[in-house]
Protein backbone atom coordinates (compact mmCIF):
# COMPACT_ATOMS: atom_id res chain seq x y z
CA UNK A 1 0.00 0.00 0.00
CA UNK A 2 1.09 3.59 -1.12
CA UNK A 3 1.41 5.93 1.88
CA UNK A 4 2.26 9.61 2.89
CA UNK A 5 3.43 9.68 6.39
CA UNK A 6 2.41 12.45 8.79
CA UNK A 7 5.73 12.24 10.56
CA UNK A 8 8.59 10.83 11.24
CA UNK A 9 8.51 7.63 11.97
CA UNK A 10 11.68 5.42 12.82
CA UNK A 11 13.19 3.10 9.89
CA UNK A 12 10.37 3.65 7.94
CA UNK A 13 10.93 7.81 6.79
CA UNK A 14 10.63 11.09 7.68
CA UNK A 15 7.09 13.70 7.12
CA UNK A 16 6.25 14.09 3.88
CA UNK A 17 7.53 11.16 2.24
CA UNK A 18 5.71 8.65 0.15
CA UNK A 19 6.38 5.12 1.03
CA UNK A 20 5.35 1.36 -0.13
CA UNK A 21 4.16 -0.61 2.96
CA UNK A 22 2.15 -3.70 3.95
CA UNK A 23 -1.40 -3.12 3.86
CA UNK A 24 -1.84 -5.02 7.39
CA UNK A 25 0.94 -2.49 8.89
CA UNK A 26 -0.65 0.44 7.76
CA UNK A 27 -4.35 -0.48 8.37
CA UNK A 28 -3.72 -1.39 11.63
CA UNK A 29 -1.02 0.53 13.02
CA UNK A 30 0.20 3.77 10.93
CA UNK A 31 -2.97 5.09 9.33
CA UNK A 32 -5.05 4.67 12.78
CA UNK A 33 -2.87 6.03 14.92
CA UNK A 34 -2.33 8.99 12.63
CA UNK A 35 1.49 8.24 11.28
CA UNK A 36 -0.13 8.31 7.91
CA UNK A 37 -2.79 9.15 5.20
CA UNK A 38 -3.28 7.29 2.20
CA UNK A 39 -1.38 8.57 -0.81
CA UNK A 40 -4.17 10.06 -3.16
CA UNK A 41 -4.41 13.03 -5.28
CA UNK A 42 -6.02 14.82 -2.13
CA UNK A 43 -3.46 14.14 0.24
CA UNK A 44 -1.10 14.68 -2.38
CA UNK A 45 -1.86 18.31 -2.75
CA UNK A 46 -1.94 18.78 0.79
CA UNK A 47 1.49 17.71 1.20
CA UNK A 48 2.54 19.74 -1.42
CA UNK A 49 1.35 22.81 0.34
CA UNK A 50 3.03 21.95 3.62
CA UNK A 51 6.49 21.38 1.50
CA UNK A 52 7.59 24.83 2.74
CA UNK A 53 7.07 24.07 6.26
CA UNK A 54 8.15 20.54 6.02
CA UNK A 55 11.46 21.93 4.51
CA UNK A 56 11.82 24.64 7.27
CA UNK A 57 11.94 21.12 9.78
CA UNK A 58 13.96 19.30 8.26
CA UNK A 59 16.72 21.89 8.00
CA UNK A 60 16.31 22.08 12.03
CA UNK A 61 16.91 19.02 12.40
CA UNK A 62 19.94 18.74 10.04
CA UNK A 63 21.17 21.93 12.27
CA UNK A 64 20.51 20.12 15.59
CA UNK A 65 21.72 17.02 14.49
CA UNK A 66 25.54 18.47 13.76
CA UNK A 67 25.52 20.21 17.11
CA UNK A 68 24.98 16.91 18.49
CA UNK A 69 27.16 15.19 15.73
CA UNK A 70 30.04 17.62 17.75
CA UNK A 71 29.29 17.44 21.34
CA UNK A 72 29.13 13.40 20.86
CA UNK A 73 32.16 13.60 19.24
CA UNK A 74 34.25 14.94 21.69
CA UNK A 75 32.39 13.19 24.77
CA UNK A 76 34.32 9.89 26.89
CA UNK A 77 32.38 7.98 28.71
CA UNK A 78 33.27 5.24 31.25
CA UNK A 79 31.99 2.52 32.02
CA UNK A 80 32.77 0.11 35.52
CA UNK A 81 31.98 -3.52 35.13
CA UNK A 82 32.70 -6.68 36.58
CA UNK A 83 35.11 -8.32 35.25
CA UNK A 84 37.55 -11.41 35.78
CA UNK A 85 41.34 -10.90 35.86
CA UNK A 86 41.96 -11.55 32.15
CA UNK A 87 39.36 -8.45 31.68
CA UNK A 88 36.75 -10.41 30.43
CA UNK A 89 33.33 -9.13 31.64
CA UNK A 90 30.51 -11.11 33.48
CA UNK A 91 27.89 -9.34 31.00
CA UNK A 92 28.15 -7.25 27.78
CA UNK A 93 27.58 -3.25 27.36
CA UNK A 94 24.27 -2.58 25.92
CA UNK A 95 22.97 0.26 23.90
CA UNK A 96 20.87 0.75 27.48
CA UNK A 97 23.98 1.25 29.28
CA UNK A 98 25.34 3.99 26.69
CA UNK A 99 22.37 5.64 26.35
CA UNK A 100 22.50 5.93 30.52
CA UNK A 101 26.09 7.20 30.69
CA UNK A 102 24.95 9.95 28.26
CA UNK A 103 22.53 10.72 29.91
CA UNK A 104 24.09 11.27 33.13
CA UNK A 105 26.42 14.26 30.98
CA UNK A 106 22.88 15.81 30.14
CA UNK A 107 23.04 14.11 26.16
CA UNK A 108 19.61 12.66 25.28
CA UNK A 109 19.86 10.25 22.51
CA UNK A 110 17.12 7.66 21.63
CA UNK A 111 18.69 4.10 22.48
CA UNK A 112 17.55 2.78 18.81
CA UNK A 113 20.50 5.02 17.56
CA UNK A 114 22.76 3.67 19.39
CA UNK A 115 25.06 0.95 17.78
CA UNK A 116 26.49 -1.69 19.86
CA UNK A 117 25.98 -5.46 18.63
CA UNK A 118 24.73 -7.60 21.05
CA UNK A 119 27.48 -9.05 23.40
CA UNK A 120 30.03 -7.19 21.00
CA UNK A 121 31.88 -5.42 24.12
CA UNK A 122 32.61 -8.42 26.28
CA UNK A 123 36.46 -6.96 27.60
CA UNK A 124 37.60 -4.23 29.40
CA UNK A 125 39.13 -1.51 26.99
CA UNK A 126 38.62 1.37 24.61
CA UNK A 127 35.67 0.97 22.14
CA UNK A 128 34.13 3.35 19.51
CA UNK A 129 30.66 3.65 19.49
CA UNK A 130 28.64 4.90 16.34
CA UNK A 131 25.26 6.80 17.24
CA UNK A 132 23.27 7.61 14.26
CA UNK A 133 21.48 10.76 14.11
CA UNK A 134 19.82 12.84 11.25
CA UNK A 135 19.67 11.49 7.76
CA UNK A 136 23.22 10.13 7.07
CA UNK A 137 24.71 11.91 9.75
CA UNK A 138 26.25 9.73 12.77
CA UNK A 139 28.64 10.23 15.83
CA UNK A 140 31.11 8.06 17.36
CA UNK A 141 31.29 7.80 21.06
CA UNK A 142 34.63 7.03 22.83
CA UNK A 143 33.41 4.42 25.42
CA UNK A 144 36.45 3.06 28.20
CA UNK A 145 34.95 0.18 29.93
CA UNK A 146 36.84 -0.67 33.28
CA UNK A 147 37.20 -3.18 35.98
CA UNK A 148 34.46 -2.93 38.31
CA UNK A 149 36.96 -4.61 41.13
CA UNK A 150 40.02 -2.64 40.11
CA UNK A 151 38.49 0.98 39.90
CA UNK A 152 37.27 0.32 43.54
CA UNK A 153 40.63 -0.72 44.58
CA UNK A 154 42.26 2.52 42.84
CA UNK A 155 40.11 4.45 44.77
CA UNK A 156 40.81 2.91 48.22
CA UNK A 157 44.32 3.20 47.52
CA UNK A 158 44.01 6.56 46.68
CA UNK A 159 42.21 6.97 50.10
CA UNK A 160 44.75 5.22 51.56
CA UNK A 161 47.41 7.60 50.51
CA UNK A 162 45.49 10.82 50.99
CA UNK A 163 45.08 10.34 54.85
CA UNK A 164 48.68 8.95 55.13
CA UNK A 165 49.50 12.01 53.13
CA UNK A 166 46.99 14.05 55.61
CA UNK A 167 48.80 12.25 58.82
CA UNK A 168 52.48 13.39 57.73
CA UNK A 169 51.54 16.95 57.13
CA UNK A 170 49.72 17.05 60.50
CA UNK A 171 53.12 15.36 62.40
CA UNK A 172 55.02 17.77 60.54
CA UNK A 173 52.93 21.03 61.23
CA UNK A 174 55.05 23.88 63.75
CA UNK A 175 53.88 25.29 66.24
CA UNK A 176 53.77 28.71 65.69
CA UNK A 177 55.54 30.32 68.84
CA UNK A 178 53.06 32.37 71.49
CA UNK A 179 53.63 36.05 72.42
CA UNK A 180 53.51 36.71 75.97
CA UNK A 181 51.87 39.98 76.80
CA UNK A 182 53.97 42.07 78.81
CA UNK A 183 53.89 41.69 82.59
CA UNK A 184 53.10 44.88 84.93
CA UNK A 185 54.25 45.10 88.24
CA UNK A 186 53.21 47.07 90.51
CA UNK A 187 55.99 49.57 90.14
CA UNK A 188 55.08 49.52 86.16
CA UNK A 189 51.71 50.16 86.52
CA UNK A 190 53.21 53.50 88.67
CA UNK A 191 55.53 54.36 86.30
CA UNK A 192 52.14 54.78 83.82
CA UNK A 193 50.01 56.39 85.70
CA UNK A 194 52.99 59.14 86.25
CA UNK A 195 53.13 59.23 82.61
CA UNK A 196 49.98 59.54 82.00
CA UNK A 197 49.73 62.64 84.75
CA UNK A 198 52.74 64.38 83.13
CA UNK A 199 50.48 64.50 79.49
CA UNK A 200 47.69 66.10 81.04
Amino acid sequence: MKIILNQDVQNLGEEGDVVEVKNGYARNFLLPNGYAVLYNNANKAMFASRAAAIEKRKQEKRSAAASLKDRLDAVTITLSMSAGESGKLFGSVTSAMVQEALAKLDIEVDRKRIEVASHAIKMVGTFSVKIRLYENESATVKLVVVNEAELKKAAAEKAAADKATAKAAAAQKVEEPKVEEPEYGAEGEQELEEETEEEA
